[in-house]
């Protein structure tokens, strides 16, 4: 039997608002942003932008609602939305090495650059206030 994770206060709030984001990105993946987010999709992926945007726009908004209401799978939406983080990475750094404008503010180099440090945050996030790094920590621990 698994045994249920147990987040803070603070963690619980940071998850909500990860969450809270990740909805609003979704939603905005497929209404107002769709154009500023292919921007975003590497020429060398091979499937048409428009279709990827919408695909992770959907994933983002179902890894947020799980990450907020799904209390037993929690840990795992933790981990899921970690992973998705990683696998958008190289569209972020494809932006910048394509020097691709975006969302208004994406708009030099250097926008780009210091973005791409925030990824690893993000990361760092959805892992802690999801209590993901805890389970994975104790999950060898005898009880």
């Amino acid at each position: 039997m698994k045994k249920e994770i147990k987040t803070t206060l603070t963690q619980n709030i940071f998850r909500i608002l990860l969450a809270l984001g990740m909805l609003y990105a979704g939603v905005s993946h497929l209404t107002f942003n769709r154009i500023h987010f292919q921007a975003q999709v590497p020429d060398w992926v091979p499937l048409d932008k428009d279709l990827v945007v919408i695909l992770s726009g959907i994933v983002e908004i179902a890894l947020a609602l799980a990450l907020a209401f799904w209390k037993k799978e929690r840990v795992r939406a933790g981990w899921a939305l970690a992973i998705f983080f990683v696998l958008i990475f190289p569209g972020n750094i494809a932006q910048y090495l394509d020097h691709k404008d975006a969302f208004g503010v994406l708009n030099s180099d250097k926008a780009r650059l210091i973005r791409l440090f925030f990824q690893p945050l993000l990361i760092v996030w959805a892992l802690w206030s999801a209590g993901s790094w805890k389970a994975w920590r104790t999950q060898n621990v005898v009880k």
